[in-house]
């Protein structure tokens, strides 16, 4: 079997759920990736709404909102751009990463697989491309948000790292006792059985823990929000695979995925107070001059195209789109002036979490044609705060041959930061990063680790060199500059921001989910004291 390197990379590193970069995602432009995408045509019916509270986005930070509101008794509007992907035992809900169709990309069109032209229906996917400058962040779409198809690492920040990068103010105490034990609990995170890992498509896992010990490296589980029992069914050929040969990095089919649409968010719903509105795609913001917020937004079918246009108003609005997509909508608010107010700090502090991702090659190992997955194992490297980083191993797809290769992904605590500014040409906000960020992290600490896991004969792919992209774009209204530590918009009453753009760039070494929702739960706790009845 000839493979050519784009075939490679494409095959190899599309596990991961991160993979997609060069060979699946375009580099696009950031207005074909923009907010008026899938614009209205002609004429489509106008309608008005007013609500309580209108929550932008279904990610980790507008699930725990729209939970802890509900719970308080107060009504939701969710609005979620993407669609509602149902899974369960033995169903087709996602699309596989070796068959990249029309539910994998945002609004695509013509896309890059493998070398070849591939012409893909444009459909609300689930990946979505924001390119700027020198980075291209890969935004999630869909109910649940990233969730829907992050591999799951759930990694709580040691307390001397989080108080290097972090608010002090934020008191980790605080949260390791309370905030962070109820995301915990509310994504059932647990790490996998041995029964498991010593499953024959779980080689490549204890590779990897054997090469960290013999290179005198920590290594230990990763808690994951998974009910591990669906992947020992599949062993026992119960169900079709999707955990147990690594068929699940675009979403897993088989359910037993604890993601926020199957928590947060189920658990809203049965208050009887929250409504969903999917393919509901924000356009603008903007404040009316007795003070409220209105949303304006297009309501399209599956392809991206608008059958319906709103305008919602509303004196209570969070906004929880995820990094890129809050931060753009509030770029473009200030200054177009919709919300000319809005602080200088919006659109500042950006960063990556210092992503990277390889493809982890040894001629010598047997990786497997089929790898077990999405993670067992991680090295969390974290003694130092300057210097801490995490490396984990993560399962590619099923590619019908052994290349010898697995996949391991790093991210750590960098202090580069990119920004955001608007470009009146295209009436959008445009990313600016530097052009040697993450550098110190990634070469003085990430590359060098995972050089030391690879292990003799290993020779890492960094695929980052190929397509320099991040899954974990945070900041851009950051708390301490733009927001209070409890999202509040500085001089914007009854404005909140709860999702990672509220994080100043890094979480500390660890995947970002876990710390934006512990964030999110201790801000609710505040705003449901102090704020509902007052501005709520």
């Amino acid at each position: 079997m000839q493979l050519s390197r784009r075939s490679f990379l494409a095959g190899t590193v599309a596990a991961g759920a991160a993979l997609t970069g060069a060979s699946l995602v375009p580099a696009a432009s950031a207005q074909s990736a923009g907010i008026a995408r899938g614009a209205a045509p002609a004429r489509v019916p106008l309608t008005r709404e007013e609500h309580r509270v209108v929550v932008v986005g279904s990610g980790f930070g507008g699930g725990v909102s729209a939970l802890r509101l509900t719970q308080a008794g107060v009504p939701v509007l969710m609005l979620e751009r993407g669609r509602e992907w149902k899974s369960g035992p033995n169903q087709n809900t996602f699309p596989l990463a070796t068959k990249p169709d029309k539910r994998l990309l945002w609004h695509g069109a013509t896309e890059r697989v493998a070398g070849q032209r591939v012409e893909i229906e444009p459909y609300v996917g689930l990946i979505d491309a924001f390119a700027g400058e020198n980075m291209t962040a890969l935004a999630p779409a869909g109910l649940g948000g990233g969730s829907l198809i992050y591999q799951g690492m759930s990694l709580q920040p040691a307390e001397h790292v989080f108080n290097e990068y972090l608010p002090e103010q934020l008191d980790w105490q605080w949260m390791n006792r309370e905030h962070y034990p109820r995301v915990a609990r509310m994504l059932h995170l647990a790490v996998a059985p041995d029964e498991l890992i010593e499953s024959p498509t779980y080689y490549p896992a204890r590779v990897f823990a054997a090469n960290a010990r013999r290179a005198g490296l920590p290594v230990s589980k990763i808690p994951m929000p998974i009910d591990w029992n669906y992947a020992l069914a599949e062993l026992r050929g119960e169900m079709k695979p999707a955990y147990t040969n690594g068929d699940g990095a675009m979403g897993v089919n088989n359910g037993g995925k604890f993601s926020v649409d199957a928590t947060y968010i189920e658990a809203a719903r049965a208050t009887g107070l929250l409504q969903v509105e999917t393919h509901h795609e924000v356009t603008n913001v903007e404040r009316a001059p007795d003070g409220r917020w209105v949303v304006r937004v297009n309501k399209t079918d599956d392809t991206g195209q608008t059958v319906e246009q709103k305008v919602i108003t509303t004196p209570t609005l969070i906004m929880a789109a995820g990094s890129i997509h809050t931060t753009r909508l509030l770029v473009r608010a200030r200054d177009r002036g919709d919300v000319s107010d809005l602080p200088d700090a919006i659109g500042q502090g950006w960063g990556t979490n210092a992503d990277r991702i390889y493809g982890w090659h040894n001629p010598e190992v047997p990786f497997g044609a089929q790898q077990g997955g999405p993670v067992v194992y991680g090295s969390l490297n974290w003694g130092s705060a300057e210097s801490a980083h995490t490396v984990i191993q993560a399962s590619t797809p099923p590619l019908g041959v052994d290349l010898r290769t697995t996949v391991m992904v790093g991210f750590g605590a960098s202090r580069d930061r990119g920004h955001f500014s608007y470009d009146s040409s295209r009436d959008d906000a445009t990313l600016h990063w530097p052009a040697n960020g993450d550098s110190e992290i990634q070469w003085g600490h990430i590359h060098p680790t995972a050089t030391a896991l690879a292990g003799p004969g290993g020779r890492l792919i960094d695929t980052n060199a190929v397509f320099n992209s991040t899954w974990h774009s945070l900041g851009g209204a950051c708390m301490g500059a733009a927001c209070d530590l409890e999202g509040r918009v500085d001089g914007q009453r009854g404005l909140y921001v709860l999702d990672g753009a509220l994080i100043p760039g890094t979480t500390a070494a660890c995947n970002p989910s876990m710390t934006i929702a512990a964030v999110a739960e201790r801000a609710m706790d505040s705003i449901v004291r102090n704020d509902v009845g007052a501005i709520i």
